[in-house]
């Protein structure tokens, strides 16, 4: 790896602006973004519904990085950072694979610069002080069953999704049930990824609504006297690291927002510097379209005031022969025809993104062993049928040099395309047109309903005047219905909202559909039981 001295001074960034972490990672600070105005054309990578044989995302989005600049662009990359209970569960690590990779991997994919650590001291601290004036009676008001905040880990851990707690104290409130979200759902996650400098992280972090009075008043984290300390713990978790890739491309990896419970994107702050740190920068956002750049464009564009030159949507062989009805371990054979019946999942896609008037490139992800007679198919349907560009990347074997046609459909396209996106909804529209603009256009939902507890919050969001904000929905990733189970795509469906959170400090509602958990759990074989150090190197870590 180049020294990440080099790798900055690559960027134009002055010595005194970073803040090394051994030789190969560093942080920037934010004086940085006072220096450069931002220059650069915006480019997101995203997918077709994920499925459990891998689309290759992230190795895409370092890829193409990679072939820009091969072409001589001046390039940098925005990325998430990789959260530990995928490390160790089932999905494992999050720097790209083969030959398009961001290091170092290892570090990345564990403790990194700290930043996940930060989050979860400063959320848990939050609620140690909220506890502590329960217990000492300083909230004597509050309402037990209105109690929001709960507490995170960095882990999939489902044993506590659910705990119980004796307050004690002069409270008189005894016992109450409470537990664990992993902290890529904190809300504290979401504030640093939105933050756009300290101030505005403190700002927002005070907003925080943590429980309600018996009154129905809101409790807030201002009122505890604790956002200070918070802000104290996260002062360095708030610059973007910077990091590289496989062949020296610098890359900015920072918070990490899951899209299926949190609004999927890299920080704001990330991708500012990225964009006034080189002539193109290429982001992504968590899983399928449906969920994470829905969310990119309604939460993060609008509410940062960002743009997209263009959109990438990947796509593979096997997932499309998955969303045909074919099991993961028959991927291996030649089936056309299934890739057929998956194409309808892949026409979703692209109609999604062209209602955010951005017509997409598809890049087809190869796999070691896809037929060409596959890739063809692929290659027709996207010509002839969706009429988008077409692109096939071989980025993990290959790449940049996999990368080189993908990266030149994407300067073309951004050059001879320029037209602001449009937003799905208006925030000031009622909460459930809101919802149902995104069920309806999204997802392909003919109708929403509201359990009883969701109608209950929509009562409160609208007495709290929280009902202007936008909508951050939690839902599966697996389908396009909120029924992991449904694949390809199904029509005629029902999205249900069980219940309507208020992240009022990150400035979004969550309406949480299905089954959706904010604490997963462990695989029976875990990847955990892999990983070791042995000979001073860590291996097992996929």
């Amino acid at each position: 790896m180049t020294l990440i001295t080099e790798i900055a001074e690559k960027l134009g960034i002055a010595p005194e602006d970073i803040i090394p972490y051994g030789a190969d990672k560093a942080k920037i600070r934010l004086e940085v973004l006072q220096k450069f105005p931002p220059r650069g054309k915006l480019i997101l990578v995203s997918a077709m519904t994920p499925t459990p044989a891998g689309e290759g995302k992230t190795t895409t989005v370092v890829g193409l990085g990679q072939g820009l600049a091969r072409l001589g662009k001046s390039v940098c990359l925005a990325l998430r950072e990789p959260s530990l209970g995928p490390c160790f569960g089932m999905k494992g690590g999050a720097t790209g694979g083969g030959l398009s990779r961001v290091l170092p991997a290892e570090d990345i994919n564990l403790h990194f610069t700290g930043d996940f650590h930060a989050i979860t001291s400063a959320h848990n601290l939050l609620s140690a002080v909220l506890d502590n004036k329960i217990f000492r009676g300083d909230l004597r008001n509050v309402d037990p069953d209105k109690i929001f905040w709960r507490r995170v880990v960095d882990m999939n851990d489902r044993s506590l999704r659910n705990v119980t707690l004796a307050a004690g104290g002069k409270s008189g409130i005894g016992v109450r049930e409470t537990g664990f979200d992993i902290t890529a759902a904190s809300e504290i996650m979401a504030v640093l990824c939105l933050a756009e400098s300290h101030a505005d992280l403190k700002f927002r972090l005070e907003k925080i609504l943590v429980a309600l009075d018996r009154d129905g008043q809101p409790i807030v984290a201002k009122s505890l006297n604790c956002a200070g300390a918070m802000t104290a713990l996260l002062k360095d978790a708030l610059l973007p690291n910077l990091v590289q890739t496989s062949e020296g491309v610098p890359a900015l990896v920072h918070g990490g927002p899951f899209a299926n419970i949190a609004h999927g994107c890299n920080s704001v702050l990330a991708t500012r510097m990225a964009l006034s740190l080189s002539d193109w920068t290429v982001t992504e956002a968590g899983f399928g379209f449906d969920l994470g750049a829905e969310k990119f464009y309604n939460i993060k564009c609008r509410g940062a005031g960002l743009d997209t030159a263009a959109v990438v949507l990947v796509a593979t062989c096997r997932a499309l022969k998955m969303h045909g009805g074919i099991l993961k371990d028959h991927l291996g054979a030649t089936n056309p025809e299934a890739v057929k019946k998956g194409l309808p999942n892949l026409h979703k896609h692209v109609e999604n993104i062209k209602k955010f008037c951005e017509p997409p490139i598809v890049c087809l992800n190869r796999f070691e062993g896809d037929p060409e007679e596959e890739i063809e198919i692929v290659r027709s349907y996207c010509q002839n049928e969706l009429r988008v560009p077409f692109a096939v990347a071989d980025v993990f074997s290959r790449g940049g040099e996999g990368g080189l046609e993908l990266a030149r459909q994407v300067v073309d396209h951004a050059e001879k395309i320029s037209q602001p996106f449009r937003p799905l909804y208006d925030w000031n529209e009622g909460v459930k047109t809101k919802i149902w603009k995104v069920a309806h256009n999204m997802y392909g939902a003919d109708r929403v309903d509201y359990a009883k507890d969701a109608e209950r919050d929509l009562e409160v969001i609208e007495k709290l005047g929280y009902q202007n904000l936008p909508i951050c929905i939690a839902k599966t990733q697996s389908s396009l219905t909120d029924d992991p189970m449904k694949i390809g795509r199904p029509e005629n469906f029902t999205v249900t909202v069980r219940e309507i959170l208020i992240a009022a400090g990150a400035g979004f509602l969550i309406p949480m559909t299905g089954k959706i958990l904010r604490m997963p759990g462990l695989p029976k074989n875990p990847l955990a039981e892999k990983l070791d150090y042995q000979d001073g190197k860590i291996i097992g870590m996929e």
